[in-house]
């Protein structure tokens, strides 16, 4: 006798598992893009994060906003800055040098009015070191002096020395027909814990010559040094290093104070 009471079916036709087969391939095609982009914000942030800690600790952007350091770097370049330089790294004369305005050497600005998704966007490039809104916060000149040194200017032949011994720098700009490497004349020793510093483009640069009447009397403390400027990213064209040209300063010694 048959019993027609049925408490489950179960369908082992070939059609059905196909069916099922097809839903679990699905699935896991699903699963399969839901991981690929969890991997792709998980590289994401991880990348952020480091890009955030390397801006943070080891270097950064910076875009020139003036002609002072032509023709060593022109306006509109961008840098990239060694900020391991001077806490981990010692500043060397002929460094070129980041530093924060040490008070009067700037005039006020003030700050340009983006689009929300301009600003946005300017922020996380900031935030990643792709960017630098603050460059006309800061300064960037050749370390000339460091603390202690005698720096004069200029001898007979229009050079500067730095205790005592005459420099030769091939990298200072000059208008055409002058021979002196600073218009003005100046004679100043190097106070501790400060640095004096010259734009390449000697006769167009407001920089420690031209900053006496500062309160700290055109000299930059070594505590507002951002960094050491190391190489022109940006137009790919100027891409180069920066040369601090240690044979300039070969047989200076140090600085008596």
């Amino acid at each position: 006798m048959t019993d027609d009471v049925t408490h489950g079916v179960r369908d082992d036709s070939p059609e059905a598992h196909v069916e099922e087969t097809v839903l679990t391939a699905g699935e896991k095609r699903k699963r399969g893009i839901l991981l690929f982009f969890r991997d792709l914000l998980v590289i994401f942030v991880v990348a952020v994060l480091v890009s955030f800690l390397i801006k943070t600790f080891l270097i950064r952007s910076f875009f020139i906003p003036s002609q002072s350091m032509e023709m060593t770097l022109v306006e509109d370049d961008r840098i990239i800055v060694n900020q391991l330089v001077p806490d981990v790294v010692p500043l060397e004369r002929g460094d070129v040098i980041v530093f924060r305005d040490p008070g009067g050497w700037l005039l006020p600005t003030a700050d340009p009015q983006l689009p929300p998704i301009q600003a946005a966007a300017e922020w996380f490039l900031a935030l990643v070191g792709l960017a630098a809104p603050d460059s006309n916060d800061h300064l960037i000149k050749r370390l000339i002096g460091l603390p202690g040194d005698h720096v004069e200017c200029c001898n007979a032949v229009g050079q500067m020395s730095v205790n005592g011994v005459p420099l030769d720098e091939p990298y200072v700009a000059l208008p055409p027909g002058d021979t002196r490497v600073s218009r003005d004349d100046f004679d100043v020793v190097i106070p501790e814990g400060s640095l004096w510093v010259m734009g390449d483009n000697r006769y167009n640069s407001k920089d420690s010559r031209y900053n006496r009447e500062t309160p700290l009397e055109g000299f930059v403390p070594i505590d507002n040094v951002v960094g050491r400027a190391f190489v022109i990213s940006w137009p790919v064209s100027r891409w180069s290093w920066l040369d601090n040209y240690p044979d300039v300063f070969r047989g200076v010694g140090e600085g008596q104070g």
